[in-house]
């Protein structure tokens, strides 16, 4: 029997970064911690699905960008959903409230990632950055009464991203994203 490759988790230098990990694996999620500056190839060869994490500022992604013309899926949380709206033409720009925080969300529509969320549910965000402008291609999943872009999806591509932090206890049943993407990288 042929061993499954694991999901890559991208450290883009996120406090949350090693909770994603840890939410992975106590879920029993093969996953794997790797530097943003690991080459596409490695990425592309190495695993079976893409999770951007968070981290300060989009300028320090690293080589985040290249993973999401790998034909793989692709996860990005925070920071994360900031690159693939960046690579797509979207537009990202410093939020109105700024800081972590719990947010209500309402989940627009219950897409491969958002599948088993009621909607309407608190998360913990921080909304310093966000999209402003949704890339072409993409539809909105999710939305705020102070991000209009909670989550994104694209319409072909296996590609995803989420303003909250999944891997928080404060955010409502975070680990069922890591559970539905999950199915999405089998």
């Amino acid at each position: 029997m042929r061993q499954m490759l694991p999901l890559y988790v991208v450290n883009n230098f996120g406090q949350f970064n090693h909770l994603i990990l840890r939410a992975l694996r106590d879920l029993d999620i093969d996953a794997k911690l790797v530097p943003n500056d690991t080459p596409a190839e490695e990425v592309k060869t190495g695993c079976r699905g893409v999770i951007l994490g968070g981290g300060p500022d989009i300028s320090r992604a690293g080589s985040s960008r290249l993973y999401l013309h790998l034909e793989k899926p692709v996860l990005g949380i925070c920071l994360g959903l900031h690159v693939i709206a960046q690579e797509f033409g979207g537009k990202v720009e410093s939020g109105k409230k700024g800081g972590y925080g719990a947010v209500e969300i309402t989940v627009l529509e219950q897409d491969a990632v958002l599948s088993g969320y009621p909607d309407v549910m608190q998360v913990w965000a921080s909304h310093a950055d966000e999209v402003v402008s949704l890339p072409e291609g993409f539809s909105r999943l999710a939305t705020s009464s102070i991000c209009t872009n909670e989550a994104i999806s694209h319409h072909k591509l296996p590609i995803f991203g989420i303003q909250w932090h999944p891997e928080v206890s404060h955010t409502f049943e975070g680990y069922r994203i890591f559970e539905n993407f999950n199915r999405i990288c089998q």
